[in-house]
């Protein structure tokens, strides 16, 4: 993945047509750019400003070593001698140092500004935060960032943890920063894979995740919910390997993440069954919508909306090979069908793209509710939520008093059980838009009756005027 970082104003000449000319080098990355605007897509450039080529105190010295080791590193207190490494690469940048964020920064203003780009995530990013007391959201760097004029209209976005003391910052960073929500991952997979997540965990994640992100003035979207990434399995493995395999990276199955939430529905990797490949389709498909239709900022890992495989291994970081491509000959057309329809309906309706925080009942306020509700048809009660052996539920989207009287309300039904259910709808006309089993016809459907669910489904409701 090209992780040790040299040349921080360089694009990468192996992703280059011209890799032997360092200004066609440039001149390419920036025609990229001008090519993905003029088809509305912004360019978000994956940074590491967390450590540097030059490796732990017995590295070489190739730049910034050289010119003022223990300015441009952190060193650890009990012994100066030795860097401090809270990024798994053997140093940590010195964020707190003025030359170290000028750099920091003179490298931010020269991608927006020279190459194009529109905004920047920042891998793990407590460390530019860190000061001498740990990290600190109101640090000289952030201000800094805040105040640039080059860099005032830049997306930004942090993965919000490192690997040094109080290194979780999930929920903490300033102003318009979104921020990588671990929480969403992990508990929408353990839902959708019978795992152990309840009513509450995954109503918390859909809605937003206000227990990290409802402070000050922070939207849902600071939210920028995933359920995979670069790191960890990819969709399709998830639901087809209960372990990590990653002997092919040379390091004994000892990289990579143990025990993320993942599950293989009877056989480990690939398998002839039709029935467990049809389990395994039905899931990726509850786990897409949920991703698409939450509140806050969807991310979804390229490949995943084909069922791409990296065969189990979730650490591909050294595979630049068939494990770790992208392979379009074997793509699921009809998961790809599926997740743009789910897309462009998100797109199409402003009420599933809600950027503010839900009311806490019909009525009470300017903005929409959300109404959670049993299979029964009743609201949760508070005893309902954690309850362990019932997961199955409805959340119901109200329009805000005052809103024109044609406004839809919108019905979701979750039902992460093996069996179907009875799920009584509310009394409006409905007609179901998106079925992740494939397996009701959409149209009209009455309402103030039950609906049969089927299994490991997410449906989608939307309704006229009662």
């Amino acid at each position: 993945w090209g992780y040790n970082t040299l040349g921080f104003f360089c694009p990468t000449p192996r992703y280059a047509s011209c890799g032997d000319d360092p200004a066609a080098v440039a001149d390419e990355f920036r025609a990229m750019v001008a090519a993905l605007h003029e088809h509305g897509l912004e360019v978000v450039l994956d940074v590491v400003f967390n450590h540097t080529a030059e490796g732990d105190e017995r590295g070489a010295t190739l730049s910034w070593r050289g010119l003022d080791h223990a300015g441009w590193y952190r060193l650890r207190d009990d012994d100066r001698s030795r860097c401090e490494d809270f990024s798994g690469c053997g140093n940590t940048l010195n964020v707190a140092h003025p030359r170290v964020a000028q750099f920091v920064l003179d490298a931010l203003r020269f991608w927006v500004r020279d190459m194009g780009v529109d905004g920047f995530r920042f891998d793990l990013a407590p460390v530019l935060g860190r000061g001498a007391n740990g990290f600190d959201p109101g640090a000289g760097f952030f201000t800094a960032l805040r105040q640039d004029p080059v860099l005032a209209r830049a997306k930004l976005i942090a993965e919000p943890w490192d690997l040094g003391p109080g290194g979780y910052q999930a929920g903490r960073f300033p102003g318009r920063f979104l921020e990588w929500n671990d929480r969403f991952r992990d508990d929408v997979r353990r839902y959708w894979l019978g795992q152990g997540t309840t009513r509450g965990g995954f109503a918390c994640r859909f809605a937003g995740s206000a227990d990290l992100f409802r402070r000050g003035r922070r939207r849902p979207s600071a939210s920028v919910n995933f359920v995979t990434a670069h790191d960890g399995f990819s969709l399709a493995d998830l639901t087809s390997y209960s372990r990590k395999h990653n002997e092919a990276n040379g390091e004994g199955n000892r990289d990579g993440r143990d025990g993320e939430p993942a599950a293989n529905f009877g056989v480990e990797g690939p398998t002839a069954s039709a029935e467990i490949q049809a389990l395994r389709t039905r899931v990726r498909r509850a786990l897409l919508a949920t991703l698409v239709f939450a509140q806050g900022t969807p991310m979804l890992a390229a490949g995943d909306e084909i069922a791409d495989t990296r065969g189990g291994n979730n650490n591909p970081y050294n595979q630049d090979n068939q494990t770790g491509w992208i392979h379009w000959a074997g793509a699921d057309r009809e998961l790809m069908a599926f997740a743009e329809r789910c897309i462009a309906l998100r797109r199409a309706e402003p009420a599933l793209r809600h950027d503010e925080w839900f009311a806490a009942r019909p009525g009470a306020g300017r903005e929409a509710a959300l109404v959670w509700l049993a299979p029964a048809g009743r609201v949760l009660l508070d005893g309902d939520w954690h309850n362990g052996g019932e997961q199955a539920m409805g959340a119901m989207l109200v329009p805000p008093a005052g809103a024109d009287e044609a406004a839809s309300r919108w019905l979701f039904v979750f039902n992460p059980d093996p069996e179907p259910l009875l799920f009584q709808l509310p009394a409006h006309r409905w007609e179901l838009v998106i079925d992740s089993s494939g397996e009701l016809p959409p149209g009209p459907v009455a309402g103030g009756r039950p609906l049969e669910v089927p299994p490991r489904v997410l449906l989608l409701l939307r309704s006229g005027p009662a």
